[in-house]
């Protein structure tokens, strides 16, 4: 009866991916959510579970029935993550499996792989995804897995009504309640036993001798089975067997009793996974995400990284405002001074009389301070460009020694230990400022590399819609409905149907349970469910969907107003501003019953063609207003260009006079200018948000956004080249900033 329930509820589940939702509406997006917390509430089913998704996953490889198995492998994965003990046989026909989508096209192959090396740790050493996932998202201290994360939930007050943000602020509150070190590693002490040691395991005692245990006690544990755990995965020569030798030890020596072979059996018994560390936050300040990222690894690496660092990291905000500015005025002494400034010109070591402090004297004596950095070549700029590109972590030049007689320490390089899960709840204007953050963030990076080879950023969304926006927020053109304010979350959910069946439901659920009277049983779903998938999202969505950022350069009708430059990710639109002053509203009247509404516009733009070829294309027309469309509304348009649909005004000249008549003339293209013939201004809006309005408009510049460490590396390139074509490290570097968001399988062909 058991597996008959958990089959039919695995059927229900794959048919909603086909489009048959369920009968009763609320239950839709549930159905994930359910079935496991149905595992949750007795765990020795997991082994059932596991059994019929890798019976499904088998059946949908060999039906063609691709659709089926990424949510069908994350659903196995995030059970096996979660399960008391899985057998080596099962664990092994998993991992075949895995194996086997290597030979499929992305994203299959890509996330086969993942799975299959996770899959192969944990045949090793059962327990260790667990463990990691504890260890890192609870940010335990740990120095065979020293990496640390935590997720970000950024909300626009503007957006969300006031009821939405109480509601998500209750709840992150409520899910740090089970969150206390000593709990977590308890969790992981139990759990890592369990998994190696089975149904012999005896949980009860095993939990009173850690809770009778003073917190030195069980850190000390914590920290061996963790070593023990991390050993078994790293040697290539420690089999299972091995590692449940080690584990019975440690487990002998907590309990002080029988082995676990005389232990009661009491059955498979399942361990919490504690939610993971979430903090919410309210979007007020323009550079508040960077603000928040920096105190992240401040916070954590004062206590796990180097003095040197963390004297680096006290100082990093003086020093990135001095850097901002482009001339700093700083007070310098005259020092008569002896000290040529060469190495060699500094007397031998032998004549130096040797005494107990003469070291740190000497030290003091050729300690420089308050001099002028020089300005870093172009193979220093290189480097750290590269590093800010690509990733692998920053390799600090080591200081240079005063004596050449003592060789230069190397450097260790800079490894990414920290993680920051970004979580944005709203609608694509919430993602219009995450691109402004984002592309911010990146001319930081691009000025002072820091952040990029010490944090792993990664970016989620989650679409929400109150039913009624403010009046401040409404958008003046036509794009106030639900389905046009969450282009983004349509566009992911064509392209990854298990984001459409778990994310874009809660695009109305968070406001419904939001609005729901105080109630036990609301405490009770809203705990469970909205904090359950958020923590289920971050931890299963790695594949990311990468957006063209655009940039817009915006000049005004008054001369001494200097031109303004911004970035969208979405939508830019442009009306026809109405006139403000007498004169210009007689002129308008005129011309308007003359030539018909709108103005003289002059556009210039580089059509793409299907061989990539430039061609430009210069015309002039009388248009009302144009939106540019940067999310295709359909999966086989190009999402690297732009969808332009300008209004036309055709004259009609017939025998009863002259009318006119509008027509919708579509353009593609990467690069756009659109100038304004008889200088009226127009109005220009950014991602569907009023309070990025640009008023009086005469002319715009469109082009997709360049990454900035690109500009600042091609800057300097031409200097010292002739060639305008990208050389050296330039030709490696990517040239557009593209904004990546998670999903559960990215974009499937």
């Amino acid at each position: 009866e058991v597996e008959s329930d958990i089959l039919r509820r695995v059927r229900t589940l794959l048919r909603e991916l086909d489009g048959h939702h369920p009968a009763c509406q609320r239950d839709r997006g549930m159905l994930r959510w359910t079935l496991h917390k149905k595992i949750d509430q007795n765990p020795s089913n997991s082994s059932i579970l596991v059994r019929i998704l890798v019976k499904e996953l088998e059946r949908a490889e060999r039906g063609d029935y691709r659709h089926y198995i990424i949510p069908l492998l994350h659903t196995l994965m995030y059970t096996l993550i979660k399960a008391p003990c899985i057998s080596d046989e099962l664990c092994t026909r998993v991992y075949d499996f895995c194996k086997k989508l290597l030979t499929l096209p992305k994203p299959f192959c890509t996330i086969g792989l993942d799975y299959a090396v996770r899959l192969k740790m944990e045949r090793t050493a059962p327990g260790m995804l667990y463990q990691r996932m504890v260890i890192s998202e609870q940010s335990l201290k740990s120095d065979p897995y020293p990496y640390q994360e935590k997720i970000f939930i950024f909300a626009d007050p503007e957006l969300l009504s006031e009821a939405i943000c109480n509601a998500l602020v209750t709840d992150t509150e409520a899910s740090r309640v089970s969150q206390s070190p000593r709990a977590c590693m308890c969790y992981v002490i139990i759990h890592a036993m369990q998994a190696a040691l089975g149904e012999g395991c005896d949980l009860s005692g095993l939990r009173m001798s850690l809770q009778d245990m003073p917190m030195s006690e069980v850190e000390h544990w914590f920290q061996q089975v963790v070593a023990a755990v991390e050993c078994t995965g790293s040697e290539a020569s420690v089999d299972r067997r091995q590692h449940t030798e080690r584990l019975e030890k440690i487990y002998c020596a907590i309990l002080g009793s029988l082995p676990p072979g005389d232990a009661p059996l009491g059955g498979l018994q399942g361990t919490p996974l504690p939610n993971p560390n979430i903090s919410f936050h309210l979007w007020t300040e323009d550079d508040q995400l960077w603000k928040e990222l920096v105190l992240f690894i401040r916070t954590l690496s004062q206590s796990c990284e180097p003095d040197h660092l963390s004297q680096d990291l006290d100082n990093f905000e003086i020093q990135d405002i001095i850097s901002d500015c482009e001339c700093c005025e700083q007070t310098r002494f005259s020092v008569l001074s002896t000290d040529s400034g060469i190495e060699r010109d500094l007397p031998p070591a032998a004549e130096e009389p040797f005494t107990p402090c003469s070291t740190d004297m000497e030290q003091s004596r050729l300690q420089r301070k308050g001099g002028i950095k020089k300005k870093p070549s172009p193979l220093e700029s290189m480097a750290l460009l590269q590093t800010s590109c690509n990733g692998p972590g920053a390799r600090p030049v080591a200081k240079a020694q005063k004596r050449t007689s003592i060789p230069p320490k190397p450097a260790a390089p800079l490894q990414r230990l920290h993680t920051a899960r970004v979580v944005l709840l709203g609608d694509d204007r919430v993602l219009g400022r995450l691109a402004q953050a984002y592309h911010s963030l990146r001319k930081r990076e691009t000025r002072r590399v820091f952040l990029t080879p010490r944090l792993n950023l990664q970016f989620y969304y989650i679409p929400v819609v109150t039913g009624q926006p403010s009046a401040q927020t409404a958008v003046n053109h036509a794009a106030t409905s639900h389905e046009e304010l969450c282009e983004v979350a349509g566009y992911l959910g064509r392209a990854d149907p298990w984001y459409e069946s778990n994310i874009n439901t809660l695009c109305h659920m968070i406001p419904k349970l939001a609005a729901m009277p105080s109630s036990p049983s609301k405490h009770l779903v809203t705990d469970l469910f909205i904090t359950d998938v958020i923590a289920y999202y971050v931890r299963m969505g790695a594949q990311p969907v990468c957006f063209q950022v655009y940039a817009v350069k915006v000049f005004f009708n008054d001369p001494a107003q200097e031109p303004a430059e911004d970035v969208f990710l979405t939508e830019l639109c442009g009306q026809v501003q109405e006139s403000i002053s007498h004169k210009e509203l007689n002129l308008t009247k005129k011309k308007t019953t003359l030539e018909g509404p709108g103005i003289d516009l002059t556009v210039m733009y580089r059509k793409v063609v299907v061989s990539d070829r430039a061609k430009e294309v210069s015309m002039s027309l009388r248009s009302t207003g144009l939106v540019m469309k940067a999310i295709p509304a359909d999966d086989a348009e190009d999402m690297m260009c732009l969808n332009v649909n300008v209004t036309e005004i055709i004259r009609i000249n017939n025998l009863s006079g002259r009318s006119f008549s509008a027509v919708a003339n579509r353009l593609k293209t990467r690069n756009i200018k659109i100038r304004s013939t008889e200088q009226r201004p127009f109005t220009v809006c950014l991602d569907k948000d009023s309070r990025r309005t640009y008023r009086n408009v005469i002319s715009m510049e469109v082009s997709p956004c360049l990454e900035p460490s690109y500009c600042l590396q091609k800057t300097r390139t031409m200097k010292f080249s002739l060639h305008e074509a990208d050389v050296g490290l330039v030709k490696y570097m990517p040239k557009s900033l593209l904004l990546p968001i998670n999903t559960f399988a990215g974009i499937i062909q």
